[in-house]
């Protein structure tokens, strides 16, 4: 049985457009809810920036990820909870071929990978628990999509904003967005003013 709810508008485009700087160790000396480390991008240098929409399958089934494309719109970020099991590779090339012409933002899986020479040389920001080439199958069993999810613990929900670098992943609500973010950019404009003090006093460092 599928449970397929509504997409979530989530973040409004201003907001997200205000966090494309913000680096994900700027928020961890921030806070630490929302902060997702046990997941690395599969490309690097990576750079991912979106609303939420979520899935979660029941292991062996992925058949509930291509009705979550179906629904996906241009910037939207797949969140994928596969219930547990961290072997299997729910996501591979030719879904992310389906991934890039629906224009998503980037793709995050609490599972594996496979295909990962061929994802490694496609723009589309994927983030995951590593390789498998143990797949799921299209068996059109069970699964949900726009529901709340867990990855490493954090729940996240359909229209959260997904920030991600080559340092992780931070999931947060709108509002915490929105409250994060003063704070956000003014830590990082005293690291770039220090910087350029560093800069200066110490030009060597930087050849």
């Amino acid at each position: 049985m599928f449970d397929i709810r509504p997409r979530a508008e989530g973040a409004s485009p201003g907001l997200r457009a205000r966090y494309r700087e913000v680096a994900t160790s700027t928020l961890g000396h921030l806070t630490d809810f929302g902060a997702i480390a046990g997941l690395a991008p599969v490309r690097r240098p990576a750079r991912l920036l979106g609303n939420a929409l979520t899935v979660r399958i029941p292991h062996l089934d992925g058949s509930a990820i291509r009705r979550a494309l179906e629904l996906a719109e241009p910037g939207d970020v797949l969140v994928i909870d596969v219930s547990g099991d961290e072997r299997r590779a729910c996501w591979g090339e030719l879904r992310t071929y389906a991934a890039l012409r629906k224009g998503l933002a980037g793709v995050v899986t609490s599972g594996c990978v496979t295909d990962m020479a061929e994802l490694a040389r496609l723009s589309l920001p994927v983030y995951s628990r590593g390789a498998s080439p143990l797949t799921t199958r299209a068996l059109d069993l069970e699964g949900e999509v726009n529901v709340p999810v867990a990855i490493d613990g954090v729940a996240i929900r359909p229209g959260d904003l997904m920030i991600g670098d080559d340092d992780g992943l931070f999931a947060l609500t709108p509002a915490r967005a929105e409250a994060l973010l003063a704070p956000a950019l003014d830590k990082q404009a005293g690291e770039v003013a220090r910087r350029r003090e560093l800069q200066a006093a110490y030009p060597e460092w930087w050849r």
